[in-house]
Formats: structure tokens, C-alpha cells, sequence
């Protein structure tokens, strides 16, 4: 197989050529049935952008996609969802067998001034890897390919003043519905995002307990994502489907217990006590610690005394 290139897709018309399409009826929104389409002969390793939404279920077999270093097979049928600009790679074996599943393209510019054109960015899982995609059961795909086939319909029927309108409302329902399946699948897979429930408290603990804190500061979500190896928004979904707190109220929990036990078991200044949990304005440390705990530090400390 010959090196990786990267390739960047601009427009839908664009994605349609590249794959032996046919002109899409629309400029700005496609839906684009995997079976249609047509992959190149030899074996391939391709990364690819391309400025448009990508909103996908795939159930192929012999092709691997991944993002990064991480790789998924989509010999089971998954969903996933791409922001214009995000990378993504993809490999093709020699041997293919029939592909199943669908696109949903949308370029920024159907969405131009609509409420999805600002609410869009609301759904984090456009922003989670690919081994974090949608695992749908088969009444949950049979609900979306019919929201989806729906938007087709319109968008293939006369134009109207009407048909934004209602294009727009459907994607709106996908995303709606995606949203409510992931949050079903943070609770079903209970088994393994306990476990990472489990290794983001060890993480938060190891680095309190180190030097880091009083050297480099509170740790960022994205320090304890990398740590864990899941993306940012995943984590913080996830942890917000398990426990109704987003990794950065994860974060500040530990750090107001940590704050606690200084207070009530040292003789150290809240000021000292703020520099070595990594403030560097004690009075940041003062008003996150009443924020929390409903009473300042030095209140706090009398309540013991």
C-alpha cells in the first residue's frame, strides 16, 4: 500500500465526483447512499477533510477508519459525526464486499441564518473520536433512516419558500434523536464507563497528590481526557449522563476536598493554602471555595475551631 496522502473535499459536488456520483439535486445538502458509492480499486490509506457536515451510518466491511492513531472497523454498524475541518483517515483492503449505510452532507452554508447555524455547535459529539461513535440498535437506525429519507424527499421535491424550513427541522430531529441514543449508550455500557469513571478519579488524584498543582496549575480538561485517551467532550458528556457534573465540576470537587482537609488539619494561611492548589490569586481560590462549600475558606476553618 502506497503512502498516506491527505486530500481536502471543498464542496458536496466535489465529494459526488470524487466518488462517481451523479450531480447532486442540491448544492448544499446531499443524502448519499453507500451502496452507490464508488470506492478506488487497489488498496488505499487516504486522510481527508472536507468543509461540510458528515453524519453517517456505516456498516462496511474491509474498510477501517480512524482518527489519529485510533482505528475502528466498521464491520458493525455504528454512527458517527464529522465538523467541517476535522481529519479522517481512511483505509480500503484489497478485497471489498457490499457496503451498507448512509451520508448526510450539509454544507455551513445551507444553515446560513437559521438557529442550527448557532445551535449546531451545541452537539458535542461532533467533536468525539471515532472509537467513541453511536452503537445503534436496530430500532434506534430505523428511526434515523427515516428522518433521513424524509429530508431527502424534501430536498428532491419542488423547492419552496417552505423547504429550508423543513429540511432544517429534520436535521434538527437527527440530531435530537442522536443525542437522546448517545445518552442511552453512556447508560447501557455502564460496565465500562465506571471503569473510566474509576481511572478519571486516579488521574485527578495522582496529579493531586504530586507537585503538579502548586507547579502548573488546576489540570485542564483536556489534560485529563489525553490521560484517559477519550476526547474532551466525550468525557465530559459522559460524565454528565453518569453523574449530572461535567469533568471541570469533577475537578474542582477533588480540589475543594483537598482544600478541606488543609484548612481544618493545618495551621497554613488560606493564601498558602491557595498557592500550593495552583492559584495564583488567593482570592480565585476564596471565591470558588464559597461557591462550592456556601461559606469562605477562614468560615469554614472557625467551624472546626
Amino acid at each position: 500500500m502506497e503512502g498516506t496522502k491527505t486530500i481536502r473535499i471543498k464542496s458536496i459536488s466535489e465529494f459526488h465526483q470524487l466518488h462517481g456520483l451523479p450531480a447532486p439535486e442540491h448544492p448544499l445538502i446531499s443524502v448519499v447512499h453507500m451502496e452507490g458509492l464508488i470506492m478506488p480499486p487497489n488498496p488505499i490509506s487516504v486522510n481527508r477533510i472536507m468543509d461540510f457536515y458528515s453524519i453517517s451510518i456505516k456498516r462496511t466491511k474491509n474498510i477501517k477508519y480512524k482518527y489519529g492513531q485510533q482505528q475502528y472497523d466498521f464491520n458493525e454498524g455504528v454512527m458517527f459525526f464529522m465538523a467541517p475541518g476535522q481529519v479522517l483517515g481512511i483505509e480500503v483492503g484489497k478485497k471489498m464486499v457490499k457496503r451498507r449505510g448512509w451520508l448526510l452532507l450539509i454544507h455551513p452554508d445551507f444553515l446560513w441564518k437559521t438557529t442550527l447555524a448557532r445551535s449546531i455547535h451545541q452537539y458535542e459529539f461532533f467533536d468525539y473520536w471515532v472509537n467513541e461513535a453511536l452503537f445503534l440498535s436496530q430500532k434506534e437506525e430505523n428511526t434515523l433512516t427515516e428522518i433521513l429519507n424524509n429530508i431527502e424527499q424534501e430536498y428532491r421535491s419542488n423547492i419552496d419558500k417552505f423547504s429550508q424550513d423543513i429540511i432544517i427541522a429534520g436535521i434538527e430531529l437527527l440530531l435530537n434523536y442522536s443525542q437522546r441514543f448517545y445518552n442511552r449508550q453512556f447508560i447501557t455500557r455502564k460496565i465500562a464507563n465506571h471503569q473510566l469513571l474509576d481511572k478519571l478519579e486516579l488521574v485527578i488524584d495522582d496529579y493531586f497528590d504530586d507537585t503538579m498543582l502548586a507547579e502548573k496549575g488546576l489540570p485542564t480538561v483536556q489534560y485529563i481526557a489525553a490521560a484517559l485517551n477519550v476526547s474532551p467532550n466525550y468525557l465530559s458528556s459522559m460524565l454528565k449522563a453518569l453523574t449530572g457534573q461535567s469533568t471541570q465540576q469533577h475537578i474542582h470537587e477533588k480540589l475543594i476536598a483537598k482544600a478541606k482537609v488543609q484548612l481544618s488539619t493545618t495551621e497554613l494561611t488560606v493564601s498558602e493554602i491557595a498557592y500550593e492548589l495552583g492559584f495564583e490569586h488567593p482570592q480565585s481560590f476564596s471565591k470558588l471555595f464559597k461557591a462550592k462549600q456556601g461559606q469562605s475558606p477562614l468560615e469554614f476553618r472557625r467551624s472546626f475551631n
